[in-house]
């Protein structure tokens, strides 16, 4: 197949173009050229999505069997890839995400559940609306040839948002490691790997459809993926955990400052419990949890230290050593 990949440089589109192009297809990638680095194999064609000249320059005498959309997070400028990519393209797979669901975190969700309330050609929002006004914007310029992709808590080798690797880099140095919450509470996530798979996959069968794509329900407790952190840099950390009460009332940022630390709150209590049903039923195989994690500090370990991200400029992952040690001390202080 011939398959324009918005993006092909960073994390999932990068496992999606790396995926693609071990399975033979001829793909061409879009992007920028400011992030990760072009893989082997594909033809690249450097622009900016939003600018209407870069993009008109893309589609010049250009034809593909499907477009993968990992990069579009602006519906008025989705909208204008789908205008000119419309006639020039069979499939249009827009990746989107999980909180472009409402509900997400309040309430069990599935791909039944409402999407945030955002026009297909909003220019400005928060993330989740965004991204449920960019699928209206395919929906709307590619209805009977769509795939809708909402992934969940991705982890893997060459992760940009800094979660696994701040958890990793954090556990290798060992002693005391603050440990939020219930080691015990169930989560859900998924490998890229296994996300770019199964989104090749569809692509390939010509889906036209929709799918919640967030991994096996319960595949891991927050105990043991930190217990794996700990196995893989064979470290040796003693986990310390504290009460979501105790946290909170330190001012903790839940999610952010212990990452993917979801209390049992409002917004949060549902946060591990989406429906990946669907997907599962049409073919998403999940590898283990702790293969992810030794995966990703192979990965990591070869970057150093202190060239390592773990997060934007606009949201770091991690709590800073000294609230962590201040917040240790008052914790195991604290009268029996």
């Amino acid at each position: 197949m011939r398959i324009l990949i918005f993006g092909g440089s960073v994390f999932l589109s990068r496992a999606i173009t790396l995926t693609a192009l071990d399975r033979g297809h001829e793909v061409t990638t879009f992007n920028r050229g400011q992030s990760g680095s072009d893989l082997p194999g594909a033809e690249v064609v450097r622009g900016d999505r939003a600018v209407s000249d870069d993009l008109e320059r893309l589609v010049a005498g250009r034809e593909w069997d499907a477009v993968i959309d990992v990069s579009g997070r602006v519906p008025r400028v989705v909208g204008e890839s789908v205008r000119l990519l419309s006639g020039r393209a069979g499939t249009y797979a827009f990746i989107s995400s999980i909180s472009a669901i409402a509900e997400f975190g309040a309430k069990p969700v599935d791909e039944g559940s409402p999407l945030f309330a955002c026009p297909s050609d909003a220019a400005e929002g928060e993330y989740g609306a965004l991204k449920a006004g960019c699928e209206r914007a395919v929906e709307e310029g590619f209805p009977g040839n769509r795939l809708i992709v909402q992934p969940g808590l991705i982890l893997g080798p060459d992760e940009n948002v800094g979660r696994l690797p701040w958890w990793l880099t954090r556990i290798s140095h060992g002693g005391q490691v603050l440990a939020p919450g219930d080691p015990a509470r169930a989560m859900q996530v998924i490998d890229v790997r296994d996300l770019a798979a199964f989104v090749v996959d569809q692509v390939e069968a010509g889906t036209s459809d929709r799918f919640l794509a967030s991994g096996v329900p319960a595949n891991v407790t927050y105990g043991e993926w930190l217990a794996a952190c700990a196995e893989v840099t064979g470290a040796d950390a003693e986990f310390v955990w504290a009460s979501d009460e105790f946290l909170l009332g330190k001012d903790v940022q839940p999610w952010t400052e212990l990452p993917l630390w979801a209390p049992l709150m409002p917004g949060f209590e549902h946060v591990w419990e989406p429906s990946s049903a669907k997907a599962l039923a049409a073919g998403l195989r999940c590898r283990p949890v702790a293969e992810t994690v030794r995966d990703t500090w192979e990965w990591l370990r070869e970057i150093p230290e202190a060239e390592r991200s773990f997060g934007t400029a606009m949201l770091n992952h991690g709590i800073a050593p000294e609230k962590e040690a201040a917040i240790l001390a008052e914790w195991l202080a604290r009268p029996a």
